[in-house]
């Protein structure tokens, strides 16, 4: 199968993209940042997904499958680049996948399109809306690129589409939005909150995508690891240091000090959990990790040293 990866240089994705042609598939991606010691077999075209020489790609190229992982959080972009990468990226993706003969798009999304509050469900399944997007606008372009693709079930309904909401990732790129939090030696938590979170070994990760692909899946899916931990234990494991706040400091300490640079509505989800029900992805694929979530922190803990 042909199957081209947006956003190919970023970590999860250049995993997926080796674990596909380590599968036998004929791989090749786009990205505007270069992956200098690409593997041979993996074409990478350095372009911008929403330029001309995107829509080119796809027109000579023909893929059967399109992967489109170049999406970016607040942690990398300002909103008005945000913007145009998120939705205006996964517009080009799925216009250029319909005019040229694509015959499945995975759309990657987050778990964190659910929204974290007070009055959320213990467990989000895939009908559920986004919710709290007042509290955290920044979250808003990646819900809305969400709802892009999961619409196109309809909208194109030729296209098997597939939108996967993964949840946080960890493993040898160091990269994700969990990682970024865990990065100082000096974690703030929310005095009185010890919040339930979901991630995956990165490896896993990017299995879950590969099956999407090749059990050419359509419809909306949650993506889980093992079982959930409190935000304290992961803390601890990954060998940092817990710092329990009251939220108003927290708000004022971020990006000083050493502690991570959020984006204050950030700080809703170190207080609510958002834990996704995956029954429906591991009924269609069997998907099953391989790495469970202590020694997913183990391995984490031992990159850092």
């Amino acid at each position: 199968m042909k199957v081209l990866v947006m956003g190919i240089a970023g970590g999860l994705a250049r995993a997926v993209a080796l674990l596909l042609r380590e599968r036998g598939h004929e791989v090749q991606g786009i990205d505007k940042r270069p992956w200098r010691d690409a593997p041979k077999g993996i074409e990478v075209h350095e372009i911008d997904l929403r330029k001309r020489a995107a829509e080119d790609v796809f027109r000579r190229k023909k893929p059967d499958a399109v992967v489109h992982m170049a999406t970016v959080t607040s942690l990398l972009a300002r909103a008005e680049e945000r913007q145009r990468i998120n939705l205006g990226g996964t517009r080009a993706v799925f216009e250029y996948s319909q005019q040229y003969g694509v015959k499945q798009v995975v759309f990657v999304g987050r778990h964190t399109y659910y929204g974290a509050g007070p009055d959320s469900p213990m467990y989000h399944t895939e009908e559920e809306p986004p919710l709290a997007l007042d509290r955290f606008p920044e979250l808003s372009d990646l819900v809305a690129a969400d709802l892009y693709a999961a619409n196109a079930l309809w909208r194109s309904p030729q296209l098997a589409t597939c939108v996967l909401r993964l949840c946080y990732t960890l493993g040898p790129s160091q990269q994700g939005t969990l990682s970024t939090f865990l990065r100082g030696r000096r974690v703030p938590m929310v005095l009185g909150f010890d919040p339930l979170f979901q991630f995956l070994y990165e490896a896993d990760a990017a299995m879950s995508i590969v099956l999407a692909v090749e059990k050419h899946l359509k419809g909306v899916f949650n993506v889980a690891g093992p079982s959930p931990l409190p935000l304290s234990q992961i803390i601890a494991e990954a060998g940092r240091t817990p710092v329990p706040l009251p939220e108003v400091i927290i708000s004022a300490l971020l990006g000083r000090f050493g502690f991570p640079a959020l984006p204050a509505g950030a700080v809703q989800h170190i207080k609510f959990p958002v834990v996704v029900d995956a029954r429906r992805f591991f009924e269609a694929t069997g998907f099953t990790p391989s790495v469970d979530e202590v020694e997913t922190l183990r391995r984490y803990r031992a990159l850092g040293r």
